[in-house]
């Protein structure tokens, strides 16, 4: 008895020393730099906002973070990096839905798992794609260019800067019936120059990406793929009021950690992301960038990329998207 009551006293005390230890932790985590690596050049909407999300990390921690850019591969590189890393924390994916429902459906065969190799943190924005149209074309509405692209089949080219822009640009050509041909670039910035000289017809991108094109004045926006206006695009119409009721289709980013990352420190992580986009500073540059803060828990996460991955499993295989 006194044996197994000593047995049960030195179990407890393991217990404590191990509860006391996540505590100190999660108390001092992050201790050193923490990266966020992003599938993405610099310049892109969602390396803008990540770096101001580092910016404020970074005064909140009193520790260095800094963006690590990985692009190309369609985010696969990234992903790997990320999936491969040391589960501590220091390393996070900051990341477009392109690499967690994209690339799941586009690809036969994945390096990684979205689900099972990462420990999800937190979404931080939600943010519609938006139609924008050369000036060249002469068209002021939806259906003005839907017109326009139906009398001249197989004459429009449309930009796709990234893969959410390719589906959102077939979900549309399936909507409209049209005959127009998808130009791949590399991002968004780069397809805009092509915009402005009428070289493409049209593009559809993320709000982000579109608030900066529409700046330059290089092209007129037409409608944003969600059933409300978008406020941080006012005077753009929504899919609804433009005529294209089913022309739905978000764009996100959000935080994932490699798999094996204590739960302590995924929820530290958690807490401080969403205070960090929340504060009034941060959250005005986001609203300046369009960037559409939505933040969750990790479990909404979860289960959000897993809807995620089923929506774009649904206009991918009805438009028959392949990667070239």
């Amino acid at each position: 008895m006194t044996k197994s009551i000593g047995r049960r006293t030195a179990l407890a005390g393991l217990m404590g020393v191990g509860i006391a230890q996540r505590a100190v932790a999660r108390d001092t985590f992050p201790s050193q730099r923490v990266t966020l690596v992003v599938p993405f050049p610099p310049g892109a909407s969602t390396d803008v906002t990540m770096r101001v999300m580092a910016d404020k990390l970074a005064q909140m921690w009193g520790q260095p973070v800094i963006v690590d850019n990985k692009g190309g591969g369609n985010g696969i590189i990234a992903a790997e990096a990320v999936k491969n890393a040391k589960p501590d924390g220091y390393t996070l994916l900051a990341t477009s839905s392109m690499t967690h429902a994209g690339n799941p459906v586009l690809y036969d065969k994945l390096s990684y798992d979205p689900i099972a190799d990462f420990e999800p943190v937190t979404r931080m924005s939600l943010v519609p794609m938006c139609v924008l149209v050369t000036k060249k074309l002469g068209v002021k509405t939806l259906a003005e260019l839907t017109a326009r692209l139906k009398a001249e089949p197989g004459k429009h080219n449309f930009g796709s800067g990234a893969i959410s822009a390719r589906v959102a640009g077939e979900l549309y050509r399936m909507l409209a019936g049209i005959d127009a041909v998808s130009v791949s670039y590399k991002n968004n910035q780069l397809a805009a120059p092509d915009l402005n000289n009428g070289i493409i017809s049209f593009m559809i991108c993320d709000a982000g990406s579109a608030k900066m094109i529409l700046t330059s004045g290089w092209a007129d926006a037409l409608a944003v793929t969600q059933a409300e206006p978008y406020p941080q695009l006012p005077g753009v119409p929504s899919a609804v009021q433009a005529g294209m009721p089913d022309l739905l289709f978000t764009t996100w980013s959000a935080f994932y950690a490699p798999k094996g990352t204590p739960r302590d420190v995924v929820m530290k992580l958690n807490k401080d992301i969403i205070a960090a986009g929340t504060s009034p500073e941060t959250a005005a540059k986001l609203d300046a960038m369009a960037g559409g803060p939505s933040f969750t828990t990790p479990e909404g996460l979860m289960a959000f990329t897993k809807s995620e991955i089923e929506a774009w499993r649904k206009v991918v295989r009805a438009a028959n998207i392949k990667i070239e």
